[in-house]
């Protein structure tokens, strides 16, 4: 006989986007995911961790989650639910609602629990198996599958037990042996729980391990992921899944992908794009079928985009304005505000341009565009910019260190009236410190002056925003 389930993860609920909210994008992920449970019917959902995007959510954000949890079990009273915390999480406030999500068939696991077994002749540091062990059962109650949830890790949590001592806080240790460290204390985890996971099993039955976890050789994002460990050394091996695991329903890493190019260790990926970076990503929520204690098949669903991440460039000014000036046209002007697409551009320039922000903006005003990022790029600079030789820092003076500095940062020489900016404001200074140390009270900037300074600085920094 089959049973169903659907893998999920790395909601992060409650982002904050460039400081803006994805309450609208959540929500409708939310009811997107309901609507499948109603079609699909599946015997279990799991959630592999992050389902918050901060360890201090928000109470919308806190709202989202269990409102669909409540929604879910009104939809479909047998459907279980088990959901881990990840880095991204505070495992405490996971485990929090445990006694009262237990009452809606939703198992909630935010922390691993040692026990003391020394007074029975066992080790002075046991896991608590059976709080990770989670039965799993099919809309006819028989239990068809045992869940071994395990979230997310800490190095205090699982370093230095054996020891007596937490080794992860020892700032002294070198990085490399600190990570070492961590991968033994996880691997002990997995080790002991699958151990535990064989016993308990009933015949017929599939285990199935959640988790939260970098693997080793998994593709990451090109910004998102939180790293850690530093260094990326907390990469964990698939061996800690040995071939009886008939599915590894992964979380953290946010491109959908197999694990060491096995079909039954899985990274879903996230919902929604967590950056501009993954916009390509297809992102999906998999559909799993075991066959008694194996693996049947893995079918994806993808995940509707509810709010559109566009890139424009890298690109000349020019280029930009026409791309923009384009999409300004075929703009759809009937979405809610709420649904505008978030923009990243993205310019290449050869010099500062003081005003690039206010074009930009110019060229978008009245379209139902959201521009939450600006990135400039300049050309390499040469070597002779970036290292001059034969120069000694004392000798340039402001003056010498801001051309520098300019000229390894934009590969070419300040216009005439930036170097006359820079010059004045350092006139400035020089009178406001001789007015310190003489004890007068400091002299008023010039009339006038406070917008020349102002646009001096902008200059400086490169018109960046």
């Amino acid at each position: 006989m089959s049973f169903r389930f659907l893998h999920t993860s790395d909601w992060h609920l409650g982002q904050s986007f460039h400081g803006q909210s994805r309450h609208v994008e959540h929500a409708a992920f939310l009811d997107w995911l309901l609507a499948r449970l109603k079609c699909l019917t599946p015997d279990a959902l799991l959630i592999a961790g992050d389902l918050f995007d901060v360890v201090n959510p928000s109470l919308a954000a806190q709202e989202l989650l269990y409102d669909f949890i409540v929604r879910a079990h009104e939809q479909d009273a047998a459907l279980e639910i088990v959901m881990i915390a990840g880095n991204h999480d505070s495992g405490s406030r996971i485990e929090l609602p445990a006694a009262l999500l237990a009452r809606l068939k939703t198992h909630a696991l935010g922390r691993v629990r040692w026990v003391d077994d020394s007074a029975d002749g066992g080790d002075a540091h046991s896991l608590d198996c059976q709080h990770l062990l989670v039965p799993l059962h099919d809309r006819d109650g028989k239990r068809r599958a045992l869940c071994l949830a395990v979230p997310f890790l800490r190095p205090a949590e699982v370093t230095g037990l054996g020891a007596g001592e937490d080794e992860s806080q020892d700032v002294n240790k070198p990085e490399r042996t600190r990570s070492e460290a961590y991968r033994a204390g996880v691997a002990r985890v997995h080790e002991q729980l699958v151990s535990a996971a064989r016993a308990a099993r009933q015949p017929g039955e599939a285990l199935i391990a959640m988790g939260h976890a970098h693997m080793r050789d998994g593709e990451v994002s090109e910004n998102s992921e939180r790293p850690i460990l530093m260094g990326g050394e907390e990469a964990l091996s698939t061996s800690l899944f040995p071939d009886d695991i008939a599915y590894v329903a992964l979380g953290h890493l946010h491109r959908p992908q197999r694990v060491g190019g096995q079909e039954r260790i899985r990274y879903c990926g996230t919902p929604l794009a967590m950056d501009f970076s993954e916009v390509d990503y297809g992102h999906r929520v998999l559909e799993i079928t075991l066959e008694d204690e194996t693996l049947a098949g893995v079918e994806e669903h993808r995940v509707p985009c509810h709010v559109a991440l566009t890139r424009i460039g890298p690109a000349p000014l020019s280029e930009i304005t026409a791309q923009l000036t384009a999409l300004v046209a075929e703009a759809d002007r009937e979405l809610e505000s709420a649904r505008w697409p978030w923009l990243e551009v993205s310019v290449q320039l050869e010099a500062p341009v003081i005003d690039l922000r206010a074009r930009i903006e110019a060229l978008l005003e009245d379209a139902p565009l959201r521009l939450i990022k600006l990135v400039t790029r300049y050309p390499a600079p040469s070597a002779e910019n970036r290292a001059p030789k034969g120069v000694k820092l004392d000798e340039l003076g402001p003056m010498g260190l801001f051309e520098r500095h300019y000229r390894a940062t934009y590969d070419s020489e300040p216009a005439p009236s930036l170097i006359e900016d820079f010059a004045q404001l350092l006139e400035e200074v020089e009178i406001a410190r001789e007015a310190r140390l003489a004890g007068e009270p400091s002299k008023a900037t010039k009339p006038g002056r406070q917008a020349d300074k102002t646009a001096s600085a902008d200059k400086a920094k490169g018109g960046q925003s």
